[in-house]
């Protein structure tokens, strides 16, 4: 019996039976993953997984990432749209509306630490999967505790627990498999807790997503700054001079970083040690970078200094000498930055940017 046969025998036509094989489709999809769900409860209660140091709040290891340029290509001084990934790594921080999808589970009465931990420790599957940093946090059903919001104690009770991921990051946008898999262990979560849910619809968590990665591709800026030397200069004369200007060799031993109050604010290109310099890149990741450090100003300083004490000059991509009004465009294109993230709530050097931009 062919299709045209079954859909006269059961009344339908082409786009009822259509409709028909979607929702089949989207059903088996739903039970696929709650079937992988079930098995990684069952695996992780028969192993007795319990750990309350809080292993669910994944974090990516936010490290400044640049691009490499130890082959000696140039780079003008110029904004570089880059998104480079990093390794996750556990990380504290809290979650943010503005770049989390936050659900919301709200309980009758307090319940304990324990008993939430019990069943969030059982996703270890998603932590091992998951490219997105999501995390966890409690409200404290105790009106005298310190703090309402907190990472999850198993001593203590909790009114309302609050389930987040990151919506975007230099990935992309969260993928809609993803999120549906985790509004999905929300939601079993809550049925199993027995508490209400407040969950925005997937629909709308992909378009904020998209947004979201919208304004973060537009903002993500690498600046560079190229000083080229005249005349080559021996390594060792290059690192005396480096580390007399503030600079520090990072663990590499191929970059130089400046520091200030403890923060990066921006570092060389990787370098041949065994080689004498005949140019030096300097790199600021611009939304990772407070703007009231005045990372730029105090690059281009640096460089000013670097060239004038070894002899060289800044130069752009084809080694033309930087010219004032390259600056002058350099610095109104900073406002308009600095100023779009602050209005996205986003400022450059906060936590927020830090967790987007990683």
């Amino acid at each position: 019996m062919n299709f045209e046969q079954i859909m006269a025998t059961l009344g339908l036509s082409e786009l009822q039976f259509a409709l028909l094989v979607i929702g089949f489709l989207i059903l088996l999809l739903v039970a696929i993953l709650n079937f992988k769900y079930a098995r990684a409860r069952h695996k992780a209660r028969v192993a007795g997984v319990f750990v309350a140091d809080d292993p669910f709040a994944r974090e990516p290891h936010f490290g400044h990432t640049f691009s490499d340029n130890s082959n000696g290509d140039r780079s003008e001084p110029s904004f570089g749209e880059k998104f480079m990934p990093t390794i996750a790594e556990p990380v504290n921080f809290s979650i943010d509306p503005r770049i989390d999808c936050v659900i919301t589970l709200r309980f009758d009465e307090g319940i304990g630490g324990a008993e939430i931990l019990e069943e969030i420790n059982t996703w270890t599957d998603l932590q091992a999967q998951a490219t997105t940093p999501w995390m966890c946090e409690g409200l404290n059903a105790d009106i005298d505790a310190a703090e309402d919001w907190e990472k999850l104690r198993a001593e203590a009770s909790y009114a309302e627990l609050q389930l987040a991921i990151q919506l975007a990051g230099r990935r992309g946008p969260i993928g809609v498999l993803e999120l549906s898999d985790f509004c999905s262990r929300a939601q079993t979560l809550a049925e199993t807790l027995g508490s209400q849910i407040d969950m925005p619809s997937v629909n709308t968590m992909l378009e904020g997503a998209k947004e979201l990665d919208v304004m973060a591709v537009e903002s993500d800026i690498q600046l560079s700054i190229n000083v080229l030397f005249d005349e080559p200069c021996p390594w060792g004369n290059f690192d005396a001079l480096m580390r007399q200007r503030g600079f520090k060799l990072a663990r590499n031993g191929r970059q130089y970083e400046y520091f200030s109050n403890n923060t990066l604010i921006f570092n060389s290109a990787e370098l041949n040690p065994n080689q004498a310099i005949t140019q030096l890149t300097l790199l600021l990741e611009v939304p990772l970078v407070p703007q009231e450090e005045r990372a730029f100003e105090r690059m281009l300083g640096e460089g000013v200094e670097l060239a004038k004490i070894a002899h060289g000059r800044l130069v752009d991509d084809g080694g033309i000498n930087l010219t004032g009004a390259a600056v002058t465009s350099i610095r109104q294109h900073l406002d308009v930055l600095y100023a779009n993230l602050e209005k996205n709530g986003v400022p450059a050097g906060s936590s927020t940017a830090s967790r987007l931009f990683s």
